[in-house]
């Protein structure tokens, strides 16, 4: 297989930049209030050179950098935007797999028989999507996904990067750990304290080590993608009926403060799917689980489909409030789920 991973440079920022040219001379962050406690979707480079980044709060973005200009994001906008990449970007690849608004990946076997002209496939559809949307995608071309997505982040923006067969271990080895997709902070501090900070590390490790550190199917799985090895295929029709994501926490957790910034921070996550698929979601539930684990559970049900982060959000922390209402104490792990999914339709306006 020859596959390439396309990530979108600072996609929100970028389309905001080609919307009014003058914000591509100042640091802009796309995101909630920064008076209040609204969370970065995205920034431009400009504004990365003072580390601010994607899930950072805005207070702390306006902190680094306090003559950033901020704006709130406009997915509708966005898709439109996104939906002209794929249209263009699948002219010249037809099988293609979505994973995001500003990512996705290439089935380049069926189109390109070796690594040469893949390389030539790959910057025939930078060209397009450049020429077409004026915006740049960087692009990661290999035997495989997950070097493929690692290598897509090597040179952006606008950069391609190619592995051929046989090199993924190398390519991968010298890179810290927290790059290999499938590591989480946990797993992270776990390999940190345990003296493995880079890929080549981790792939290095002995059966017997990687079972004290990282036990189960889990390292397993991230030994095998260290060394290259990621067998999954492209996935080309996925449908839910319900998304969700959870945090458990290394320690039982009672500031609502935190709390809420953790479900903040979901709600971004969940927001950029229901952007991908182009849905929106009718039901908001969010989950908390106690340290005797017992689980509770809030919903709330709204007459339109909402695929905002912000007011995700803000509807997770009011279920976060009734639940701990209901039952006060320390938490060991909150989630937020979405469900009643429908596809977005934007209203007309007469």
């Amino acid at each position: 297989m020859i596959v390439a991973h396309l990530d979108l440079d600072a996609f929100f920022a970028a389309v905001e930049e080609l919307e009014d040219p003058a914000l591509r001379r100042v640091p802009l962050v796309v995101g909630g209030d920064p008076h209040g406690r609204g969370v970065v979707a995205t920034a431009n480079y400009a504004a990365r050179r003072f580390g601010i980044h994607s899930a950072m709060s805005c207070a702390e973005a306006v902190r680094r950098c306090p003559q950033a200009v901020f704006v709130h994001p406009r997915h509708s906008l966005y898709r439109q935007y996104s939906q002209a990449v794929w249209a263009v970007v699948r002219e010249v690849v037809p099988t293609v797999e979505r994973t995001g608004l500003d990512e996705g990946y290439l089935d380049l076997s069926g189109v390109a028989p070796d690594f040469l002209e893949a390389r030539r496939v790959a910057e025939a559809v930078q060209a397009a999507v450049r020429g077409s949307t004026s915006l740049t995608c960087a692009l990661g071309v290999a035997s495989c996904k997950v070097v493929a997505k690692v290598a897509s982040d090597r040179r952006k923006p606008g950069g391609l990067t190619v592995v051929r067969a046989g090199q993924e271990a190398a390519f991968l080895a010298p890179f810290d750990v927290r790059k290999l997709p499938g590591v989480g902070p946990k797993a992270e501090a776990r390999m940190e304290a345990a003296g493995v900070k880079t890929i080549g590390q981790l792939a290095g490790l002995t059966d017997a080590e990687l079972r004290s550190l990282l036990p189960g199917k889990v390292g397993v799985l991230l030994r095998n993608r260290a060394r290259g090895i990621d067998p999954r295929d492209l996935e080309l029709q996925t449908e839910r009926i319900s998304i969700s994501t959870e945090e458990t926490f290394e320690r039982d957790v009672s500031d609502h403060e935190l709390l809420h910034t953790e479900l903040r921070r979901m709600a971004v996550r969940l927001a950029d799917h229901l952007s991908a698929t182009g849905d929106a979601a009718r039901t908001v539930t969010t989950k908390v689980r106690y340290p005797d684990f017992s689980i509770r559970s809030r919903s709330t049900t709204l007459p339109a489909g909402v695929d905002d982060a912000e007011v995700i959000g803000e509807l997770a922390c009011r279920l976060l409030d009734r639940a701990l209402r209901d039952r006060p104490g320390a938490l060991r792990l909150v989630g937020v789920g979405l469900s009643n999914l429908e596809p977005y339709r934007q209203l007309a306006l007469a």
